[in-house]
């Protein structure tokens, strides 16, 4: 990136807890926000700028902040144009909270920002639902993965013997037999790479579903693969106990970076609690902001007067591990039955045709006024 990101930027908002009303004294803030590079970024070849993030880029912001907000950090992330659109009608959360936020929370808006605001309905759609629930369940992950961690924790590095594994299988054999199989695995795919994001997830976790129904783990698919290729099964036995080895090789090392990493003070309350209150508050704030948006048709990013309270009292410790997984999976029940059952309140799929025409009417009033 070699421009000054700050004054391409057409649209900039806080975001994270602070654009929720869910910041404590501690809180960082978070921004995200939108920008429209150079004309030779357009027009030429020899540049390609897609998103601004890290602390030195997001620190030429600083200016435009209350020092007060930015004591504990400052973060974000600021998208290019076309690509801040595309993961908008995806209904991608992270995005939606530029163009929803509350207005005093829109830190840097010019004209281009205002339009890109104004329009905002165009992207909404029944998308909402996966997406939603999709960046909820990664918080589930993360809260089960870090319980796994402090429950049981990983005494020591794992070796070959644990395994039953003796010298390993020379590295060029080996990775031509997992990309065999990984081939064979790829040919039974379908191939959804024409599918928006949201509804790709939504087909597959469908599918995900009549394997689980018919009990086909990944496991399990990864052997038939190996058999359909004429592997033998005392081959496929020694590769899936070297498949296994290497797995729990990158959990260790993911397992010490967590520990080395570990916020102290959420640690302390994750040990409290037999969870990661931040991640569950995340959990069940996205899981209901999704039955909002199928329900109502609004976003509401500032959760006051709505949940405030109820979300500073799971992050606080008010339910246990298995209340907070049961009333996420309450929530995306009712969202799916909100979907099956044709009755939202937004459309299928968003405007596209729309969309197009705003991205192209903003990149022309962007060049020809010179604002690139």
């Amino acid at each position: 990136m070699n421009f000054d990101l700050v004054a391409h930027t057409i649209l900039l908002t806080k975001a994270g807890s602070r654009a929720y009303g869910m910041h404590t004294a501690s809180s960082d803030l978070d921004v995200k926000g939108v920008a429209i590079p150079p004309k030779q970024y357009y027009l030429g070849c020899m540049h390609a700028f897609e998103q601004a993030d890290g602390k030195e880029n997001i620190a030429l912001f600083k200016h435009l902040l209350p020092e007060n907000e930015v004591k504990n950090g400052l973060e974000g992330t600021v998208y290019e144009l076309k690509k801040s659109l595309a993961l908008l009608a995806d209904g991608n959360p992270n995005q939606n909270d530029v163009l929803f936020c509350r207005d005093e929370d829109v830190i840097v808006c010019t004209k281009l920002g205002k339009l890109l605001r104004e329009n905002r309905r165009i992207f909404i759609s029944t998308r909402s639902r996966w997406s939603y629930a999709g960046y909820s369940r990664s918080q589930l992950k993360r809260i089960q993965l870090h319980r796994k961690y402090f429950t049981n924790p990983l005494g020591h590095e794992p070796d070959r013997a644990e395994f039953d594994l003796p010298d390993p299988i020379p590295k060029h054999k080996y990775d031509a037999a997992m990309d065999a199989i990984q081939k064979k695995l790829d040919s039974w795919e379908m191939d959804l790479s024409a599918v928006p994001s949201a509804d790709r997830i939504d087909i597959q976790g469908q599918f995900a579903s009549k394997l689980a129904e018919i009990q086909l783990t990944a496991d399990q698919k990864w052997v038939c693969a190996g058999r359909a290729i004429g592997y033998n099964d005392d081959l496929l036995s020694r590769l899936e106990a070297e498949r296994r080895f290497q797995r729990a090789q990158v959990e260790w090392k993911q397992y010490l970076n967590w520990k080395k990493n570990r916020n102290p003070e959420r640690a302390a309350l994750e040990e409290k609690f037999g969870v990661d209150l931040k991640h569950a508050t995340h959990l069940i704030r996205l899981m209901k902001m999704c039955k909002e948006i199928l329900e109502t048709g609004q976003i509401n990013v500032w959760r006051g007067g709505i949940d405030v309270e109820e979300l500073q009292a799971i992050r606080a410790g008010a339910l246990t591990y298995e209340q907070i997984v049961e009333y996420a999976d309450k929530i995306e029940d009712e969202c799916d039955a909100l979907y099956k059952a044709g009755k939202c309140a937004v459309p299928k799929k968003p405007d596209v045709a729309a969309i197009d025409r705003l991205c192209v009417s903003m990149l022309e009033t962007a060049l020809s006024e010179g604002l690139v």
